[in-house]
């Protein structure tokens, strides 16, 4: 909007002054018009129309930004896909994200409890390093999605969602 009205006033005065003043309008030799009113409302309409044509387009909501970094999704694995992460003798986190009375009810081994709930936007002290392979469940998969893309929104890398422990067909400890 503001590029309209810049333009209309340049346009404007340049109207008056080379329509009307310069190429000599005001003695009535031109084709636009003696009139220098009219003669400023030519610039001003030209004005308008170049401010147009000459600004940058504004961006639209379909323009694609090159700048900015995609967004980095979780990884979906399967049971059988966790279980070989964990014989692999590599150093993993199991994270069981159910309620207190759901783990102790049965959990897979060496798997630390954080509920879902408490995992806000600020790094956990369970888990003091961004780095860290993160496998993790509840009992359906819905709260280790949820889990999974909170972790990777603070800042996690290696966050892997084997869903629930009800698809889970190995030992559990009770």
């Amino acid at each position: 909007m503001i590029k309209y009205l810049i333009g209309a006033l340049i346009g404007g005065v340049v109207g008056y002054f080379v329509f009307y003043k310069l190429i000599g309008c005001s003695n009535g030799s031109c084709p636009i018009t003696a009139n220098p009113y009219l003669s400023t409302i030519y610039g001003i309409v030209l004005g308008v129309l170049l401010a147009g044509v000459i600004a940058s387009p504004a961006r639209t909501a379909n323009s694609e930004d090159t700048t900015q970094i995609p967004a980095i999704e979780y990884k979906k694995i399967t049971p059988e896909e966790a279980k070989a992460r964990l014989d692999s003798g590599d150093e993993i986190i199991i994270l069981d994200v159910r309620t207190e009375e759901e783990y102790t009810s049965g959990h897979i081994t060496n798997a630390v409890l954080m509920s879902n709930e408490t995992i806000t936007d600020k790094m956990p002290d369970l888990l003091p390093d961004l780095e860290a392979e993160i496998l993790i469940y509840c009992r359906s998969g819905n709260r280790s999605a949820q889990a999974a893309k909170k972790l990777l929104s603070i800042g996690y890398t290696n966050v892997y969602d084997f869903g629930g422990i009800i698809d889970w067909p190995y030992d559990i400890v009770t």
